[in-house]
């Protein structure tokens, strides 16, 4: 159901964390035989540590929640460690045989094989990785200790452990491989000796490489591309991108005659940091490679890892058995699931893949989504299957919806119940099958939705749900009480929200959804299933500005575009003070859709309350919402 209400990184992307530690991780100090101290000096708020008696800058730590947050690569620096790379945001940290486990902006860690629970999660700040100090220290074998106003952490030094390399793959792990690549989106390069093997993408269109001496980072991006481009037509995307992002460009140069035209730029980013960016087109795709050196100066300095980018081929020998095969795709589907809520499934390659939050698209609009929430009391199937029924009536108008036909099936080795209906927004009829289980108190709503127009049958649902295993241990195991579904809520329930700030109150109904909700902030806006809801305050344009640039906003509008019909101007009386109203009705991709903004204005404040609903969804229960939502807001002094 919430797929339906959703309806209406640049180049760093998922190796944002493998770029802060390659940045951040300077040269190791090596340890001796005899294993002597090593030692760490840092102060909250001071960019100075002194690493084993030389000084040294790093990023300013900080306090959080009640934890000193450093930067990642001070570990490197002072004691050696090892930094690597796993799947989703995961970040190992090793000191000889000791690892710290991490995942960024999750307070949950494993350290030395044991789940712990962080004061405060590792997180991003400008462009380092940020790590809780004493959790971490302790994880690798040091010992930390106050200092007057800073913190001294003093370790052993390791020597290296033969287990702590398998955690990360390299040419040593793969013998006889001498390439890598992806042979599902057919592509191929050399495979250095100590090349590791970062975070992807969930549909493995994006692959992350870096140094195992962080000498170098690199991305491997692949993407749909319908339309054909050339040299030229790659060298002005990638200037424009480098523009749009404020870099400087310092070289460009297309290759028209290479067996595979491309381009390449190097630019240098906010930082000083000098990349290396290259497009290829070929097999229907857009390739884009993106190579740093953190130690270069000058743009000639890439000239030494030539032989490596001139390696990338558009191609995958899949008989090559020298080459490193980075896919998992088998049959034409890729193993996807939350082992948090014990889920998984096969999704189809190349559908874009969410696993935190399990949703699943594919470019021709098909959709999967596992929903897991906590069950009412005494709740079954059947009054569950009931309240979605009621959901749909109360969504949408007759003519945009049909009930098909409810079920029972077998899902993951429990009784299931299956809805299918369809719906149609205005841009065409989508089918979609509900599936329903309900288990120790907890309740699996899986949605599989895909466009009438290019449906192929059952086929694609009956897969996606054979393919689905569930744990139902699990998620009593690891949660309490979850959310529960709050768009079957009764409709006519609100919440009173309050703005201090800005002196007013308004109703909002519990079924909406909030998109942003800082009332003190000025801007609010909630959606729900075919419409919106937003307020808006402008400090600096006055109410006489505000409401002349949209009558003239709407008679342009009205003249220059068919599909939009302003149907009434007024003035009004809105929270007891004057307004003025416009509304309109307007068609995009076949979506209609009637508009309303009301301007105020109050003690030197604009205010502008929005709403939109779709003709498809315009039904009593919705419109009324909406009107008693209006209704509600009053001024407060």
């Amino acid at each position: 159901m919430k797929h339906i209400q959703r309806k209406m990184m640049h180049k760093l992307g998922a190796g944002a964390v493998a770029l802060s530690v390659l940045l951040s991780a300077l040269p190791a100090v090596a340890a001796d035989s005899d294993k002597p101290i090593l030692e760490l000096r840092l102060q909250g708020g001071s960019n100075t540590a002194i690493v084993n008696g030389q000084n040294a800058n790093i990023a300013k730590p900080y306090s959080k929640s009640g934890a000193l947050m450093v930067p990642a690569g001070v570990f490197k620096k002072a004691f050696n460690s090892k930094i690597r790379l796993a799947e989703d945001n995961v970040v190992k940290i090793s000191s000889g045989a000791r690892i710290v486990s991490l995942t960024i902006g999750s307070r949950t860690a494993w350290v030395g094989g044991h789940k712990v629970t962080l004061p405060a999660p590792p997180e991003m700040s400008s462009g380092v990785l940020m790590v809780p100090l004493r959790q971490v220290a302790e994880g690798l074998g040091g010992k930390l200790e106050k200092n007057g106003a800073g913190i001294v952490i003093r370790m052993e030094a390791q020597e290296e452990a033969g287990t702590v390399a398998e955690e990360t793959p390299s040419i040593d792990n793969d013998e006889g491989k001498t390439q890598i690549g992806n042979s599902y989106y057919d592509w191929s390069m050399n495979y250095p000796t100590g090349l590791v093997i970062g975070q992807g993408g969930g549909d493995e269109s994006v692959s992350t490489f870096m140094d195992e001496n962080s000498a170098y980072y690199m991305e491997v991006h692949t993407a749909s591309q319908p339309v054909p481009l050339n040299a030229d037509d790659l060298l002005q995307q990638l200037v424009q991108t480098a523009k749009e992002t404020g870099e400087i460009v310092v070289d460009r140069k297309s290759f028209p005659k290479s067996k595979v035209p491309y381009a390449r730029v190097i630019t240098k980013d906010g930082d000083g940091v000098l990349w290396e960016n290259r497009q290829y087109y070929d097999n229907g795709r857009l390739y884009v490679i993106y190579f740093s050196d953190a130690k270069a100066t000058n743009y000639k300095d890439l000239a030494q890892y030539a032989g490596l980018l001139n390696s990338f081929k558009t191609s995958f020998n899949a008989q090559d058995k020298s080459i490193k095969d980075l896919s998992t795709v088998v049959g034409g589907t890729r193993e996807a699931g939350n082992p948090d809520y014990g889920v998984s499934l096969s999704i189809p390659a190349g559908w874009k893949m969410d696993d935190q939050r399990m949703q699943y698209e594919s470019n021709d609009g098909s959709s999967f989504r596992l929903n897991v929430t906590s069950a009412p009391a005494d709740a079954t199937l059947e009054n569950w299957s009931q309240q979605l029924q009621k959901w749909l009536s109360d969504s949408f108008v007759s003519t945009a919806y049909e009930s098909q036909k409810t079920y029972p099936l077998e899902v993951a080795g429990v009784q299931g119940l299956v809805q299918e209906y369809r719906y149609n927004f205005g841009d065409g009829w989508v089918k979609e099958y509900n599936v329903l289980i309900q288990q120790n108190g907890y309740r699996y709503l899986a949605e599989y939705a895909v466009p009438e127009k290019v449906s192929k049958g059952n086929d694609q649902f009956n897969a996606l749900i054979s393919s689905l295993q569930i744990d139902f241990q699990t998620v009593a195991s690891n949660f309490g009480q979850l959310e529960e579904d709050d768009y079957l809520a009764d409709k006519t329930k609100t919440v009173k929200k309050t703005s201090k700030a800005y002196e007013y109150t308004v109703n909002i109904p519990r079924y909406w959804t909030a998109i942003s909700d800082q009332f003190e902030l000025g801007d609010v806006e909630y959606q729900f299933t075919g419409g919106s809801f937003s307020i808006k305050v402008d400090n600096d344009k006055s109410f006489e500005l505000t409401v002349s640039q949209l009558k003239d906003f709407y008679d342009k509008q009205g003249k220059s575009y068919k599909n939009l019909k302003v149907e009434e101007v007024k003035d009004v009386t809105f929270a007891g003070v004057p307004a003025a109203s416009f509304t309109f009705h307007r068609v995009e991709e076949g979506i209609g859709y009637t508009g309303r903004q009301i301007v105020l204005e109050r003690d030197g404040k604009t205010y502008t309350v929005a709403t939109t609903l779709n003709d498809a969804n315009n039904t009593g229960v919705q419109s009324n919402a909406l009107d008693s939502t209006l209704n509600s807001f009053n001024f407060v002094k």
